[in-house]
C-alpha cells in the first residue's frame, strides 16, 4: 500500500485538481458519486486506494484537502458533477481572499486557516497504511496558492519530515499575467518552499496556451482545456503508483534519479502526443516519434529553450502499448544522434518507467485518444532562463518599492524581500556552476 495525500491550495490548485480527479475517476472506473461502475471489472494490477480510501458502504473518496482563502471556487465544486465525491469536511474556505498578496495568505488570513487544514490532514494520514507523501497543486503567483500553499508545506516539512513532498506549481507565463504582484508573491513562495519541497514540477499558462492553440487547433483556448493537459501529465507522473507495469516508478525514485542537488529540483515537464481528433489519424505516434517529440520546445510545459542548456537527468514515463525493446532502440537513436547534451557528470541520463495502462481521454476534450502516450520530466540547466526573467521582473518593481507596503501592512517585514531575491539569486548561480562544472573539467584537463 503507497497512499498519498492531495492537497489542492488556491484557485490554480483547485481548478487543476478539478481535472486530476475527473481523469482519475475515469481511470479507475468510479462514477462522480464515488461507487464503483459496474462494467470496471476488479482489475488485478489496479490499486484505487493510492487515491482514494474505501469506505464501508463500497464508496471510494479522494484524499485530498481543498483549501481556498475565499469560498467561490470551491462552491463550484459544492455544486458541481462531482459534489457527491468528495469529504463536505475535505473543502475548507474562509471568509476573505489573501487578494493576491503573499503575506496575507502566508501571516494574516491564511494563519486562521491552518489548524483547520492540519487536523483533516492528519486524520487522512492516520487512516493510511503506508502513506508515500504528498502532492501539493497550488500557483506560484496568487496570493492564496502562494502564500498559503508555501506556509502549509514548511508545516507539512515539520510534522511529516520523511515523507516525500512533491508540488505542481503555476509558474508565471513569460507575457502573460493574471495580477500585477506575480514576481514578488512567486520569489518569496520560491523562497520559502526551496528548502522544504522535495521536487517542483512547474507549468506555465502561456507554453500551455501554445500547445493548444498548435497542437489542438483551438483559438481561444479556456483554463479547463489548459487544466485538462495538465491533468494527462498528472495521471502519467502517478500512473505507476496506481497500475503495476513492468517497470514501474515510485514517488521516491523520481527524487533519487531526478534532482542531483536538493536545491535544483525543477524538472520540466513535457508531454507527447497532444493531437487534436483532425491530426491524429494522420500519425502514427509511434515510440521512436512521441519520445522525439518531448524534446521539442513546442511541447514543454514551461517556456524555456532546452537547446541553450545541458540535460542532468531525463525521466521517461511510457503508457500504453510500449515495447521496452522500442523503448532501448529509440534511447540508442537519441545518445547516437548526439543533438541532446547532457553535463559531462551524467553519461547515462536517462530514467525509464513502462506501465500497460492506455491513455484516458475525458469526453468532450479536444485531446484525441492514443494508444501510448510519454510524459518525460526533465532536470535542464535551461530552466535558469525562467529563474532570470522571473527575477529581473523583481528587480524592476522592487528598486522602485512599489507595492510593497500591501505586504508590509500584513505584518512581513521588508527585509524578506531581499533575503527571498538573495535566495533566488544563488539558485541562478547554482545553475550556472552546475553548466560551468564541464568548463572547469575541460580546463583542468588541458593544463595537464
Amino acid at each position: 500500500m503507497r497512499e498519498i495525500i492531495s492537497l489542492h491550495v488556491g484557485q490554480a490548485g483547485i481548478q487543476i485538481g478539478n481535472a486530476c480527479w475527473e481523469l482519475y475517476c475515469l481511470e479507475h472506473g468510479i462514477n462522480p458519486d464515488g461507487t464503483k461502475s459496474a462494467d470496471a471489472v476488479k482489475n488485478e494490477h489496479e490499486s484505487s486506494t493510492t487515491f482514494f480510501s474505501e469506505t464501508a458502504q463500497g464508496k471510494y473518496v479522494p484524499r485530498t484537502v481543498i483549501v481556498d482563502l475565499e469560498e467561490t471556487v470551491v462552491d463550484e465544486i459544492r455544486r458541481g458533477a462531482y459534489r457527491q465525491l468528495f469529504h463536505p469536511e475535505s473543502l475548507i474556505t474562509g471568509r476573505e481572499d489573501a487578494a493576491n498578496n503573499y503575506a496575507r495568505g502566508h501571516y494574516t488570513v491564511g494563519k486562521e486557516q491552518l489548524d483547520r487544514v492540519l487536523e483533516k490532514v492528519r486524520r487522512l494520514a492516520e487512516n493510511t497504511v503506508g502513506l508515500q507523501g504528498f502532492v501539493l497543486f497550488h500557483s506560484f503567483g496568487g496570493g492564496t496558492g502562494s502564500g498559503f500553499g508555501s506556509l502549509l508545506l514548511s508545516q507539512l516539512a515539520l510534522d511529516y519530515g520523511k515523507r516525500s513532498k512533491l508540488e505542481f506549481a503555476v509558474y508565471p507565463a513569460p507575457e502573460v499575467a493574471t495580477s500585477v504582484v506575480e514576481p514578488y508573491n512567486s520569489v518569496l513562495t520560491t523562497h520559502t518552499t526551496l528548502e522544504h519541497a522535495d521536487c517542483t514540477f512547474m507549468v506555465d499558462n502561456e507554453a500551455i496556451y501554445d500547445i493548444c492553440r498548435k497542437n489542438l487547433g483551438v483559438d481561444r483556448p479556456t483554463y479547463s482545456n489548459l487544466n485538462r493537459l495538465i491533468a494527462q501529465a498528472v495521471s502519467s507522473i502517478t500512473l505507476s503508483l496506481r497500475f503495476s507495469g513492468s517497470l514501474n516508478v515510485d514517488l521516491n525514485e523520481f527524487q533519487t534519479n531526478l534532482v542531483p542537488y536538493p536545491r535544483i529540483h525543477f524538472p520540466l515537464v513535457t508531454y507527447a502526443p497532444i493531437l487534436s481528433a483532425a491530426k491524429a489519424y494522420h500519425e502514427q505516434s509511434s515510440v521512436a516519434e512521441i519520445t522525439n517529440a518531448c524534446f521539442e520546445p513546442a511541447n514543454q510545459m514551461v517556456k524555456c529553450d532546452t537547446r541553450n542548456g545541458k540535460y542532468m537527468s531525463c525521466c521517461l514515463l511510457y503508457r500504453g502499448s510500449v515495447l521496452p525493446k522500442d523503448v532501448s532502440d529509440t534511447m540508442n537513436q537519441i545518445k547516437a544522434r548526439r543533438t541532446i547534451q547532457f553535463v559531462d557528470w551524467c553519461p547515462t541520463g536517462f530514467k525509464i518507467g513502462i506501465n500497460d495502462q492506455a491513455p484516458v481521454v475525458v469526453p468532450g476534450s479536444e485531446v484525441a485518444a492514443s494508444k501510448r502516450a510519454v510524459c518525460m520530466l526533465s532536470n535542464t540547466t535551461a530552466i535558469a532562463e525562467a529563474w532570470s526573467r522571473l527575477d529581473h521582473k523583481f528587480d524592476l518593481m522592487y528598486s522602485k518599492r512599489a507595492f510593497v507596503h500591501w505586504y508590509v501592512g500584513e505584518g512581513m517585514e521588508e527585509g524578506e524581500f531581499s533575503e527571498a531575491r538573495e535566495d533566488l539569486a544563488a539558485l541562478e548561480k547554482d545553475y550556472e556552476e552546475v553548466a560551468g562544472e564541464e568548463e572547469l573539467l575541460d580546463d583542468g584537463l588541458d593544463e595537464m
